[in-house]
């Protein structure tokens, strides 16, 4: 397989660890992303305006990446947000952004890339997932969803198209420092609503974990091992071992006594609490 790869998500987080990682690597790098920012700390790749929320605007940039590399030989997805709120307080119009971007934003890129994988004979498709999409997080129902969403999107898709040697691989991260935390965004009536307490709570667990979290460049490296890999896996878990371990606990416990064990870890209280203890009041 070539190297030239098209990281999508690349001006922050796991997608700048991404285009950083591979770009020093020996990759040509080509980071998309609605800033469109290129490298900065001394890796040496460029930056691509892309929306990827935006049908048209996602066909262009494929189209000029691949003009621009010759070949797409991989691509990395890793465009995406988080959107934090109680379900039933959730408007419809935001649950609908936030997969608008973390799910079909990488519907569209793979769909516009695709092709000239295919006349090419050879490609990698890798779809930064999370374990929030194998575990559902509390007060993050659309956000999860969304990376449900992916997990079952990329094992249909590896189905489709490795008779045309094309792979994929579902990078699933646990919780990784960077700005996504700061910058999530909060719907819902953060001050008196029934669920405001349980939320707080959930969401300062959450934000505690991601600053805890493992280093984006540690998402980047697994990235690289699996584009570097002759026979990629279908799934790779990357992050403190307890979390990647809850991914198998799942599978393996009853689902019951998972929900028990792993209840205090999402910040969420036992059930049967009254309704003034979850609401605070």
């Amino acid at each position: 397989m070539g190297k030239t790869v098209l990281v999508t998500g690349a001006s922050a987080g796991i997608g700048r660890a991404c285009a950083d990682r591979l770009a020093t690597s020996g990759w040509t790098v080509l980071g998309a992303s609605r800033r469109g920012t290129g490298a900065t700390d001394g890796s040496s790749w460029e930056g691509l305006s892309m929306d990827v929320d935006d049908d048209e605007g996602v066909r262009r940039t494929v189209a000029t990446a691949r003009d621009r590399l010759g070949r797409i030989d991989a691509l990395v997805a890793a465009a995406g947000w988080g959107l934090a709120g109680p379900v039933e307080e959730t408007p419809i119009a935001e649950a609908k952004a936030q997969l608008e971007t973390n799910f079909f934003g990488v519907v569209r890129v793979v769909q516009a890339a695709l092709p000239g994988m295919r006349d090419q004979g050879s490609g990698r498709l890798v779809l930064i997932g999370s374990i929030g999409g194998q575990i559902g997080i509390p007060f993050q129902s659309f956000y999860s969803a969304s990376k449900f969403a992916l997990e079952g999107f990329g094992e249909a898709l590896a189905h489709e198209v490795a008779p045309f040697g094309i792979g994929v691989t579902l990078v699933d991260p646990g919780n990784t420092r960077t700005a996504f935390t700061s910058a999530r965004r909060t719907v819902g009536d953060a001050g008196s609503g029934p669920y405001a307490a349980a939320m707080a709570k959930a969401v300062s667990v959450m934000e505690r974990d991601e600053q805890h979290g493992c280093d984006p460049a540690v998402v980047a490296a697994a990235v690289a091992r699996v584009l570097s890999s002759g026979r990629p896996p279908r799934r790779r878990s990357v992050g403190p071992a307890v979390e990647r371990l809850g991914t198998v606990a799942k599978r393996l416990m009853p689902y019951r006594l998972f929900e028990a064990a792993s209840r205090s870890s999402l910040g969420v209280d036992r059930p049967g609490r009254s309704k003034g203890a979850m609401s605070g009041r």
